[in-house]
């Protein structure tokens, strides 16, 4: 076999139709295989395990177009090699000959309306190219990949604070205004909206609304990594934003693989706290039960469609209860009962700590100091040495709630009274003074009892409620009504929220400016959308040392 190749020094074209000049050249006759790529480390590398990289393609540049072919003969792949202009000429001559400009700055003159960019140009450019979308008012659709966490990081705050939502990097789907981006399934227009940090997790989905009968209002993708520690979930929270102020949504889905537990508490948090029913499906997370208020756990992709059109057939909304300031304080004689209220609350609250933890990060640092949201099990030994279990004895669980009342961040007070035999004999004639006198202490706490017991247990279930009501408890004989309630009453809408994106962008027909594959304009075109396509080439043909002289120069002059 031959193998010729030749290099086209900062010669620039997209990866689709790199494959189909590859495919083309692959197809000739006397051609046993061929390559087309541009000659990125990664693409070289891949080219050697298909033996088709030679000495001369390794010195190739990354912004140099390489064209490999192995053929049987020296002039089958001469040939092959002396047809690329001519496939390149006939794939040119097969797509739309309007106008194209060479910038978005021209762009947006020639589409004054367009209010979104899909970007789809190599990582290391793609940055660049999504920082002057946002400088020119733009939403962004970012499809690249290989873009540096500092660069979205940084991208995505800017965005915030301008009140432009950045999709990406790596997004691979959205369904915005009735219009597909990237590889986003065509699907009827409805009320139910999608934010997804899972492009496959968001076609799924949609396709399942659509297939079941539902409609689509939007659906946003975020990128894979929005939902990590590092990015914080900044544009799932813009999206679901957006979607709770859009009266055309009744009901939210929320789908992302495995999530920052510190994440989706603060995403969960914020969805509660709107009151709309959200549908959750956070792949491998544990969720904390079946329902929690309004946020509907499902188990599959599958029934997060199902259940996000039933909701939607009766969806009335949840009353939005007014957000209490300050943390949960759980002071628990009951070990199992502390668990079961970590495993609920930790998926909306947070910070969360205790000396029974269900994560190492949430391990208290000092069992005797709370912090944050805190459960407290004190039966367990730190608390229970040389004295009697706390089902007994009240006297330091007594002296802990006077403790949490001196703290100026507690918020909400619960404790569990757990009624039988063996335990205290009228644990509410000592629980309920001192949540009276907590009462005037401090009327900006409030107080939550945990009642677990029997009509014929020896301490009167009825006796124990009134007592504690009588002193302004809020009573729940279920862990989970408890879990509801304080998940309820403590989740707030995060303050990094930044500038409130304008919905007027998401009610007119969807116009947009795409950069990089072709594919993609095509695709908006096809579906009835307003679009002009970049004919975008890399700045400074790729040449590195030039960009930054140019970026320096920019610099200056907009200093």
């Amino acid at each position: 076999m031959i193998l010729k190749t030749q290099i086209r020094a900062g010669t620039y074209f997209d990866s689709v139709v790199l494959m189909h000049l590859q495919r083309s050249l692959a197809g000739l006759p006397g051609v046993d295989d061929a390559g087309v790529v541009m000659a990125t480390p990664a693409n070289q590398e891949l080219l050697a395990e298909f033996e088709l990289l030679s000495d001369e393609g390794k010195a190739a540049g990354a912004d140099d177009m390489l064209i490999v072919v192995r053929a049987e003969t020296e002039q089958a792949a001469a040939q092959a090699i002396a047809q690329v202009d001519d496939l390149l000429k006939k794939r040119r001559s097969n797509v739309a000959t309007e106008f194209r400009p060479h910038s978005l700055d021209g762009a947006t003159k020639q589409l004054p309306q367009a209010e979104f960019v899909l970007i789809s140009v190599p990582g290391r450019y793609a940055a660049g190219v999504a920082e002057q979308a946002l400088e020119l008012g733009k939403h962004v659709f970012l499809y690249s990949d290989n873009v540096e966490i500092a660069d979205e990081i940084r991208l995505k705050e800017k965005g915030r604070a301008m009140g432009r939502l950045v999709m990406g990097p790596d997004c691979g789907t959205a369904i915005l205004n009735g219009v597909g981006l990237g590889f986003a399934n065509r699907v009827r227009r409805g009320d139910i909206g999608v934010v997804a940090a899972s492009g496959t997790g968001l076609q799924a989905v949609t396709a399942g609304i659509h297939n079941l009968g539902g409609g689509v209002s939007q659906a946003f993708g975020t990128g894979g990594r929005d939902l990590k520690t590092d990015v914080g979930g900044t544009t799932a929270l813009m999206a679901l934003n957006v979607l709770a102020r859009d009266d055309g949504t009744k009901v939210i889905v929320l789908v992302s693989k495995p999530p920052a537990a510190a994440v989706a508490a603060r995403l969960l948090g914020a969805a509660q706290a709107m009151g709309k029913p959200v549908v959750v499906q956070f792949i491998g997370y544990p969720p904390p039960g079946r329902q929690v208020g309004n946020l509907h756990f499902a188990a599959s992709l599958h029934e997060a469609a199902e259940t996000a059109l039933a909701l939607a057939g009766n969806a009335e909304g949840a009353k939005v209860t007014e957000p209490r300031q300050g943390y949960l304080r759980g002071l628990f004689s009951g070990g199992t009962l502390a668990y079961e209220m970590m495993l609920g609350v930790q998926a909306t609250l947070a910070p969360l700590y205790s000396n029974t933890p269900i994560s190492a990060d949430q391990k208290l640092d000092d069992v005797f100091t709370s912090k944050g949201h805190t459960i407290i099990d004190l039966g367990e030994d730190d608390f229970t040495q040389g004295r009697l279990h706390p089902m007994m004895d009240n006297d330091l669980r007594l002296r802990r709630l006077k403790e949490e009342l001196e703290d100026p961040e507690t918020g909400l007070i619960l404790l569990d009274v757990v009624l039988g035999e063996g335990a205290h004999p009228d644990p509410a004639s000592e629980l309920a003074p001192a949540i009276a006198a907590g009462h005037k202490q401090r009327k900006d706490v409030e107080f939550v009892a945990l009642v677990v017991g029997t009509d014929e247990d020896p301490q009167g279930l009825d006796k124990q409620v009134e007592q504690l009501e009588s002193a302004g408890a809020r009573i729940f004989r279920t862990t989970a009504g408890a879990v509801e309630y304080a998940s309820r009453r403590l989740a707030r809408p995060p303050e990094m929220m930044g500038t409130a994106v304008e919905l007027g962008a998401f009610q007119r027909p969807l116009a947009a400016i795409n950069v990089g594959l072709e594919s993609f304009y095509e695709s908006l075109k096809g579906q009835g959308a307003e679009a002009v396509h970049v004919d975008w080439r890399p700045p400074a043909g790729g040449n590195e040392k030039l960009m930054g002289i140019l970026a320096r120069l920019k610099t200056t002059a907009n200093g």
